[in-house]
């Protein structure tokens, strides 16, 4: 699978989880240099709180476009170390 935003891939890896429609990538299958952190959180009722990267490529800022569960409740080990992603980032074959 490949993460593709601003027709530049952006992640990569056969060894995504799929959790809710979301293709979770191995944190070590991110291109690191078009991710920032992001103050940004969310909870989630059963996976826990959310923390947030912003994308930066070609010059371009996606703001809170991918998004990783530090400390995933029990219910949702599954997707510990690993990141989606949402706003216009296309994830495909």
């Amino acid at each position: 699978m490949k993460a593709i935003w601003n027709d530049t891939v952006i992640a990569e890896s056969n060894d995504t989880v799929i959790v809710e429609n979301n293709h979770y990538f191995p944190a070590d299958a991110i291109k690191r240099e078009f991710f920032e952190d992001s103050i940004a959180q969310t909870s989630c009722p059963w996976k826990g709180r959310a923390s947030y990267y912003s994308l930066r490529v070609n010059g371009e800022l996606n703001k809170d476009a991918a998004w990783y569960y530090p400390e995933p409740k029990d219910a949702a080990q599954q997707i510990k170390n690993r990141v989606a992603f949402w706003k216009g980032v296309k994830v495909v074959e």
